[in-house]
């Protein structure tokens, strides 16, 4: 019996959409239930794999630029 792991699971789930597909996934993921979380962090790996250091930079520009400018999350204690 094969068995899948999440990332395997969450790639073959994708693997024969279009690019239009693909992107109507993201969004809907976007700011929806946490369990996409899992789904976007397997896409993103997918992405950083495949780009080169000029974007991995950039990636991480953006990502950083918007934590800058967003309020950290309300701590509980």
């Amino acid at each position: 019996m094969n068995t899948l792991n999440l990332r395997q699971a969450i790639i073959q789930r994708v693997h024969d959409k279009s690019e239009e597909e693909l992107n109507e996934v993201i969004e809907s993921s976007i700011g929806n239930d946490e369990r996409t979380l899992p789904g976007l962090g397997v896409l993103f790996e997918l992405i950083w794999q495949d780009s080169d250091p000029s974007t991995q930079k950039q990636l991480v520009g953006t990502l950083h630029n918007h934590l800058v400018h967003t309020p950290p999350p309300l701590q509980r204690q």
